[in-house]
């Protein structure tokens, strides 16, 4: 087809394929163990497919409610508080998402306009800064400390300024693997509190936490909630990442804006799974026994790479693990990946990528929500390498 030969002005001049895209089809072509996009290996609960499909059969196939199906929106709430002790009106401050991105866009394009600075923590999840930048935002970078990645609070007070739209945070952290505790909730209540500064808060691993840690959902807060967005995904929750089906929590105000772009961005979610979701909800032990689940996996996972020549650092929450190779080459983490993808048959993320200006700290990251098969595998090129 022929090329359209007037200018094109893109609003993206930096941006290319994401990363995960990128090694996933180098791990497909070299035939590797693919731990680098995040996404499970393994079939989600055959009831929950069974409750699609009899949603499906008793014709629940056309457009739901554009906040989404009331009775997921109600188990939503039922859950939220059950959680976290607040209260979300499933009416007008839950509406249901095509995923925690959609959910993350669209917070931001119903709120930031030209002009608008949000903070954000790098390394970050790459949606944030291309969603910020599409509706007129200015991104502006606190970088993480290393090796723990906590936040600066003090060095987040020096960047807020009367331009200052939103806060960005995303517990637990892709790709870090680190949770966000009280004490953090407590600065950015002080940080926000005398302002008119919201805040966006990517939940969507907020049931997959390791060794006795609390998930401190903004929702637990209420001067931070009556200001916030909070994101969460049932992809993450029930190993379904292909369904893209998530929501976001916010009050009334707030949700009337968030609803005015939802609408015409995706106008409503898909019908029979969410019919599925509110039923399986019913069962809180597919929720409440997840960190156990992705624990089991983490800890095989360390232990089996033990005698490599990687350091670990623990990962707190997620599915994901960095990996330090300091002590096994001084080449670029970016190099690093594409080598271990094409030559050792092992295809991970180099986390220079999640940053605006790439800090390179020698450090991958490995997605453990595989079988334990798989898991066995990874580790015994990782052993060798």
């Amino acid at each position: 087809m022929p090329h359209f030969s007037g200018p094109i002005r893109s609003k993206l001049p930096q941006v290319e394929t994401t990363i995960f895209t990128v090694m996933s089809q180098l791990a497909a072509q070299e035939n590797a163990v693919n731990l680098s996009q995040g996404f499970p290996d393994f079939s989600c609960s055959p009831d929950l497919t069974d409750l699609v499909n009899k949603y499906m059969r008793a014709g629940y196939n056309q457009y739901s409610h554009m906040a989404g199906y009331i009775g997921l929106r109600q188990a939503i709430s039922d859950k939220v508080n059950k959680l976290y002790g607040s209260y979300y009106d499933p009416e007008t401050e839950i509406t249901v998402t095509a995923g925690g991105t959609q959910a993350i866009f669209t917070a931001i394009a119903s709120t930031v306009g030209e002009g608008d600075e949000v903070i954000l923590f790098t390394p970050a999840y790459d949606c944030f800064e291309p969603a910020i930048e599409l509706n007129g935002g200015k991104p502006v970078f606190v970088q993480l400390s290393i090796p723990d990645y906590a936040i600066d609070w003090e060095s987040v007070k020096k960047v807020i300024n009367q331009k200052t739209k939103m806060i960005i945070i995303n517990s637990p952290h892709n790709p870090s693997g680190t949770v966000l505790n009280h004490e953090d909730f407590e600065q950015l209540e002080k940080i926000v509190g005398n302002s008119d500064i919201l805040v966006l808060c990517d939940e969507v691993y907020e049931h997959i936490i390791f060794d006795g840690l609390q998930h401190q959902s903004i929702a637990r807060y209420p001067n931070l909630a009556e200001r916030s967005f909070v994101i969460s995904s049932f992809g993450k929750t029930y190993h379904t990442t292909g369904w893209k089906v998530g929501y976001c929590l916010a009050p009334a105000n707030l949700m009337k804006e968030f609803r005015k772009a939802h609408q015409y961005i995706v106008f409503a979610v898909n019908t029979p799974v969410q019919h599925a979701i509110a039923e399986f909800l019913q069962n809180e032990s597919a929720y409440n026994g997840l960190s156990s689940f992705y624990q089991q996996k983490r800890d095989l996972f360390l232990s089996l790479i033990a005698p490599s020549r990687f350091t670990a650092i623990p990962s707190k929450g997620t599915y994901f693990q960095l990996l330090n190779f300091e002590n096994i080459t001084d080449k670029s983490d970016v190099d690093f990946a594409i080598e271990l993808t094409k030559k050792n048959k092992i295809a991970s993320i180099p986390v220079s990528v999640f940053y605006h200006k790439k800090v390179d700290a020698h450090v991958l990251r490995f997605c453990f929500a595989k079988d334990d098969e798989t898991l066995r595998l990874a580790a015994e090129i990782i052993n060798a390498i």
